[in-house]
């Protein structure tokens, strides 16, 4: 299984999109997206939304949730 990290960068490489390129999208600097993409800082939930939108796929799909997904009851 991915990290979600490893699949937006993934996302990125296959669009042929640059790191500045999408730290200018989401208003952050290239050294900054570049430690998130490297798994060495967690992405903001609203940057995760934000690439979620721009690339067309699902939050289930980044953060690799299996389909048919149930609610966890105790």
């Amino acid at each position: 299984m991915k990290y979600y990290y490893e699949i937006l960068r993934d996302l990125r490489e296959d669009n042929d999109k640059t790191q500045a390129e999408l730290a200018e999208f989401l208003g952050i600097t290239r050294p900054q997206y570049h430690l998130y993409e490297s798994g060495k800082r967690q992405f903001k939930l609203e940057h995760i939304r934000k690439l979620c939108i721009y690339y067309g796929v699902s939050a289930d799909y980044v953060l690799s949730l299996p389909k048919g997904l149930k609610r966890f009851d105790r």
